[in-house]
């Protein structure tokens, strides 16, 4: 058999859970105007619906996989027209180092959280990815570094969305309680809240004026997730390095080898076009249209990939996980939102 008949084969294999991913992504842009929720979080739900009652049978699961991995990667590279260089340098250097000081905290935190609950560290990897950078998108681009399953990703995601939706409720009503400005509060929830659909509906609801500064920190956020997985990429290469000297892994006595990433890239590939987004960005070569087309691709992208996503939770595995993972996910978000605000009003 030819390459090129593999590769068509791979193709119609891949036909009819593409098509049912394309009903999701409708379903789930839909359900986001009725219900007022971001089309990731309905994407993540409709996949969790259609995984436990049956639907994502073994007809639909290579292209279902195909929009967890392949498409939602497209999204993330999108992700990158979002962010403007000049935005960036408009934050000055105390709100930059502020910032980077809460994300780092935040990231290494909630790791060490993790790391008490008894949690695998793959998991306190992937929400404490989703809690410094930017929601569920930073959740997806971190996961092929982490070293967890499906379930441990689609798991992460729902933590991120379920306490960064509930930022828009408690933080105004705390910005309010200690009388912070408009400026200062933004800049708060750009820090401290998840998603970005999150950070432009609490920065609203605060007051019009919040929602420039929140929006410019978020983007900030999202910028550094290049080099949060390229620091990642060199400790995994070094850490296989390390272990491939020293005494053998014993999942490989059982036959199941560990993964090398002492030849992984540094950077994955759709990391390197989110950094490549970012410069044709800062080019000026695109028009507000052109950016405005580009984030709806980008919205139906990742949507795609959260549908693809969902579908690799399973409600009876996730109850066997007990309360450990809620508190790892209330923690990291009161970690998060609470540094936020002081560096705000430190910064301000």
């Amino acid at each position: 058999m030819s390459d090129s008949h593999i590769v068509q084969m791979i193709r119609r294999d891949e036909l009819p859970g593409l098509a049912l991913v394309a009903i999701a992504v409708v379903g789930a842009l839909k359900l986001s105007t009725v219900v007022d929720v971001s089309p990731l979080v309905a994407g993540v739900l409709l996949g969790v619906a259609a995984s436990n009652i049956g639907i994502v049978s073994e007809t639909y699961r290579a292209g279902v996989e195909f929009a967890a991995k392949q498409i939602l990667r497209v999204g993330i590279v999108l992700l990158g027209l979002r962010l403007s260089v000049d935005e960036v340098r408009a934050l000055g250097v105390p709100g930059l180092v502020g910032v980077v000081v809460v994300l780092l905290a935040t990231f290494f935190g909630v790791q060490l959280i993790a790391h008490a609950l008894g949690l695998t560290r793959g998991l306190g990897l992937l929400v404490a990815t989703g809690s410094s950078i930017c929601g569920a998108s930073a959740v997806a681009a971190m996961a092929p570094l982490a070293d967890a399953d499906e379930e441990e990703t689609a798991y992460a995601i729902g933590l991120i969305t379920m306490f960064g939706t509930l930022s828009i409720f408690v933080l105004p009503f705390v910005g309010r309680s200690l009388g912070l400005a408009d400026r200062t509060f933004g800049t708060g929830a750009g820090a401290g809240v998840h998603d970005v659909g999150q950070v432009t509906a609490t920065a609203s609801s605060y007051a019009a004026a919040s929602l420039a500064p929140a929006m410019l920190v978020k983007l900030t956020r999202v910028a550094l997730l290049a080099p949060m997985l390229f620091g990642v990429g060199i400790v995994r290469r070094r850490q296989s390095a390390i272990a491939r000297k020293g005494v053998a892994d014993s999942t490989n006595d059982q036959g199941h080898a560990g993964a090398d990433r002492s030849t992984a890239p540094l950077l994955p590939l759709f990391v390197v076009g989110f950094l490549v987004a970012i410069a044709l960005r800062a080019t000026g070569w695109l028009s507000a249209d052109t950016l405005s087309v580009a984030q709806e691709f980008e919205k139906v992208f990742l949507t795609a990939g959260m549908f693809g996503l969902g579908t690799g939770v399973q409600i009876a595995r996730l109850r066997r996980l007990g309360g450990r993972p809620l508190i790892l996910g209330a923690a990291s978000w009161a970690l998060v939102a609470g540094g936020s605000l002081v560096m705000a009003v430190a910064v301000s």
